[in-house]
């Protein structure tokens, strides 16, 4: 249990010290109105750009829930917002080309992850849009803090701040990136201790043993995704490894689900949102990921 705990901490701290950086430079360098110019108020127009972006953004998903919620802070609409947290572990060109190496050079895998990705994406943030009008955050007086510190911060004009200099800008960044990452540290140390004691006291061979149909094979798959809590760059080595036991859907599932939630990422979405969004978003995630696998299991099973 100590090594599974420590090889994750040591596996996932570089993509969270990414993702606060990141959401440093958006914080200091991204302004509203330019938010506002560049992202479509459709919401299914909005999750397709949404999507997109994470094509830019190298990011797994231990990274990814800081980046999000910076955006969200933004103005970016939260089907985008959304769309962008499921996929950008997904479609970024590290985590396809890996995918293509770990099964053999095969482009129909690669393709299935992320068409997949992005349709379960965009049904999921087209749903939570629709049910949450308002950013679903624990604390709305935090929010109304946040917006407000970062409209004096972005918004007023650099003419307006003659002190505000690149290397002032690049201190606040660092600034930031260092509180949002003992934020988002505690999340992230609780969930590796809980995916590491779950890996080390629930026989793996036990959860095999039932999926047996091509409903539990993936409901089998989406709990392994869930429980061992892989980075995105390195699982589809672990999916390939189930090649012998499992088809294609239920190996999709594992692909899709678990970049998307894990305990790790489960724990740091509580953080700033509120417990029913994120049990919504879980519950959303897990149905069409499992309707997808199916459909994918039939047709290139």
């Amino acid at each position: 249990m100590n090594t599974i705990f420590i090889s994750m901490i040591m596996e996932a701290v570089p993509f969270v010290l990414i993702g606060v950086l990141v959401s440093g430079l958006i914080q200091m360098f991204v302004t509203e109105r330019w938010i506002a110019k560049a992202m479509p108020r459709n919401r299914f127009f909005s999750s397709l750009v949404g999507c997109g972006v994470g094509v830019l953004f190298p990011s797994c998903e231990c990274g990814i829930v800081p980046i999000t919620k910076r955006l969200l802070d933004k103005g970016v609409p939260l089907p985008a917002g959304i769309a962008f947290m499921l996929t950008g572990p997904i479609i970024n060109p590290i985590v396809l080309f890996s995918t293509y190496i770990a099964f053999g050079n095969d482009w129909r895998i690669v393709g299935i992850r992320a068409g997949m990705a992005i349709a379960v994406a965009i049904l999921v943030s087209l749903i939570l849009s629709f049910l949450y009008p308002e950013l679903p955050y624990r604390s709305q007086s935090v929010q109304a803090g946040q917006a407000a510190a970062s409209l004096e911060t972005t918004e007023t004009p650099v003419s307006a701040q003659p002190r505000a200099s690149v290397f002032n800008r690049l201190y606040h960044v660092f600034m930031h990136a260092i509180e949002e990452f003992f934020s988002v540290g505690k999340y992230l140390v609780l969930g590796a201790f809980i995916a590491a004691c779950m890996q080390t006291y629930i026989p793996t061979s036990s959860l095999l043993h039932i999926g047996n149909t091509p409903i539990t094979a993936s409901l089998v798959m989406i709990g392994l995704a869930f429980t061992m809590s892989l980075c995105s760059e390195a699982d589809a080595f672990i999916a390939a490894s189930f090649r012998s036991t499992f088809g294609v859907g239920a190996l999709s599932a594992f692909l899709v689900f678990g970049p998307m939630i894990d305990i790790k990422n489960t724990l740091m979405l509580l953080g700033p949102f509120r417990g029913k969004f994120v049990v919504t978003l879980i519950a959303l995630v897990t149905v069409f990921t499992l309707a997808f696998s199916l459909i994918v299991g039939r047709l290139f099973g």
